[in-house]
């Protein structure tokens, strides 16, 4: 049974927005559903993403609905509304077998694709997408990818399967990947090889600071009619907004402007699938900044609904 609209947010199960748990293994279909993916044996700094699955979940209580009713936005009326939502449940990572634990993930995206309209991956590092992406082979695609770092690099210390590189195999291994956009980029510590060869690939690459400028001079820089996937790292946020990451950036996005940016993505093309990563719970004792990654999958899905239901 779904939750009742009123329902104590600290009561029950913990799962995604209150939905009911239905693993990969029964039968069933929905229009979104979560899969948690708590990997983070690739990150370079601080650990803690493993643990970003079961926060959003229980941080998304906050926000749950019950599909007969949404939820009531005052800015934009009822939200949601009609919504077949599903926790999937989690990947169970295979520890420090990458390879297994990246063949794990790509077969359940696979399983979570055909039962649902839109799939929502909460990871883990941002190592997680290529696997996710490894199930998107079936027609062409774009990436849009929110985030302070460019994830590009060859290798790092000798590992080309970090979560500073899941963008450059992606773009190796997939041929139906057309495009990257990457919004959000800033700090010190870029590879130039790497800001080189994404260029030369023709992605397009935008800093935190033009963002700032003129945020709708960049949704023009965004894919228009073209099935898009979005990766959305939650480190593009700024800090003082969102602490609880591996590799902080000052100076990162508002709420708002990163809410600007989905509504672009949304209104201007197919969604076709959505991760959230980097989410590092166990960093941030106050619990804001799973509130927020919860908030924010809330508003990009009722973004997404608004446009799929009409």
């Amino acid at each position: 049974m779904h939750v009742r609209a009123g329902e104590l947010t600290f009561t029950g199960p913990h799962t995604f927005f209150k939905a009911p748990y239905l693993p990969l293994e029964a039968t069933w279909e929905a229009d979104v559903a979560l899969l948690g993916l708590p990997y983070d044996f690739a990150v370079g700094f601080r650990p803690g993403a493993r643990f970003a699955p079961s926060a959003i979940r229980e941080a998304s209580a906050r926000y749950a609905f019950h599909p007969d009713e949404g939820f009531f936005d005052p800015g934009r009326g009822v939200r949601l509304r009609g919504a077949r939502v599903v926790d999937a449940g989690d990947v169970d990572p295979a520890q420090l077998e990458y390879q297994e634990s990246f063949r794990r993930i790509t077969e359940a995206a696979r399983a979570l694709r055909s039962r649902v309209r839109l799939p929502v991956f909460v990871g883990g590092d941002h190592s997680v997408t290529l696997p996710v992406l490894r199930a998107y082979t079936d027609e062409p695609f774009f990436i849009v990818q929110l985030d302070a770092h460019l994830d590009f690099s060859d290798q790092r210390n000798g590992t080309r399967y970090s979560n500073s590189s899941p963008f450059r195999r992606a773009v190796e291994e997939l041929p139906g990947l057309q495009g990257i956009t990457c919004i959000g980029l800033r700090g010190l510590r870029m590879s130039p090889e790497a800001y080189r060869a994404a260029k030369d690939r023709g992605h397009i690459l935008v800093s935190a600071q033009a963002v700032r400028r003129d945020v709708e001079a960049v949704k023009r820089l965004l894919p228009q009619g073209e099935r898009v996937y979005v990766s959305f790292d939650v480190d593009v946020l700024d800090p003082a907004l969102l602490p609880g990451t591996s590799s902080p950036e000052v100076e990162g996005l508002s709420y708002s402007e990163a809410l600007a940016l989905l509504e672009g993505v949304v209104d201007r093309n197919e969604l076709i699938g959505v991760d959230l990563v980097e989410l590092a719970p166990n960093l941030d004792p106050t619990g804001l900044s799973s509130l927020v990654a919860a908030r924010l999958l809330a508003d990009l899905l009722a973004l997404w609904w608004d446009r799929a239901s009409r």
